[in-house]
């Protein structure tokens, strides 16, 4: 069984699990829950973390320099069990290495470290890659944390998304699970979206440029969740539809396009890492009301 690590600060208590360092309740010291509780009958995730992928690869298939790898949709960090490499009490890292068996379908040496840290009604997490490697590394890597819908206090109330850049961002759809090369018409106005259920029938909603560095999820004259990004330039929002929760994904990467390139090193917005180089990846989630 997977360990379970426990974080607080004077407003917030966390869980985090071993298997794929992944966040499995978000609480206020009130006893809400602001976290999606995994419930199968919709979607077992709740705070995934994507990599060396995000999205999917063409035909479940990556390449490096030509030579073919199986890859499943989002790689498979998110599976894994991860070494706890240090905790307090508001605060936990646990880390991930390559080994035989990555190797098999990633060819690349790596350390990735997930960091959870509370302080009042506000959590980080902090996402650092380290190249290991003798070449340079090619990967994407994005956050699927999940949040009720409606949030708690916000039965009845409208629920929106607004962006702290007040921007329009062209809209990128999926086919067969890659992002197609069309842009679609902005579903927001000044920065401002009013969600409704049928906004994702066709699947997540993907903006790859021009959401910004932060945003606002909201229940209209209730509670908010307030977001900032750091290195994470791209967003989707997405929800199993008709199920509880909203899904607010920061990525630095995105699926393959439809019809374009297998190379992990073509991928949109790829990271490409130096040998010894890190990159980090960080999102703040305030909690108000």
């Amino acid at each position: 069984m997977p360990d379970i690590v426990r974080i607080t600060s004077d407003e917030l208590v966390a869980e985090i699990s071993s298997l794929g360092s992944e966040m499995q309740s978000l609480q206020t010291t009130d006893g809400r829950d602001w976290l999606w509780n995994g419930d199968a009958a919709f979607w077992t995730g709740r705070s995934p973390i994507l990599f060396p992928i995000v999205g999917k690869a063409p035909g479940n298939h990556i390449a490096v320099d030509g030579v073919s790898y199986e890859m499943g949709q989002h790689g498979f960090a998110r599976r894994a069990e991860w070494v706890l490499a240090d905790a307090s009490t508001s605060t936990c890292r646990f880390e991930f290495e390559s080994s035989q068996d990555t190797l098999k379908t990633y060819p690349f040496a790596f350390l990735l470290s997930l960091t959870h840290s509370l302080e009042g009604h506000s959590l980080t997490v902090t996402a650092e890659v380290e190249n290991r490697d003798s070449r340079p590394m090619p990967f994407g890597l994005g956050y699927h944390p999940a949040f009720l819908w409606p949030l708690p206090g916000g039965e009845g109330k409208p629920h929106t998304i607004t962006l702290d850049n007040g921007a329009e961002p062209l809209l990128t759809r999926l086919e067969d699970g890659l992002v197609t090369r069309d842009k679609l018409p902005s579903p927001f106005s000044k920065g401002h979206l009013t969600l409704s259920h049928d906004l994702f029938e066709a699947d997540a909603m993907i903006f790859a440029e021009g959401a910004g560095k932060g945003l606002t999820y909201a229940a209209e004259g209730g509670p908010s969740l307030k977001f900032a990004f750091d290195n994470l330039p791209n967003l989707a929002l997405w929800q199993k539809v008709g199920a509880p929760f909203l899904c607010v994904e920061p990525w630095h990467g995105t699926a393959a396009e439809a019809g374009g390139s297998a190379e992990m090193a073509k991928r949109p917005y790829a990271t490409i890492l130096s040998p010894g180089e890190k990159a980090q990846f960080a999102f703040t989630v305030e909690i108000i009301g």
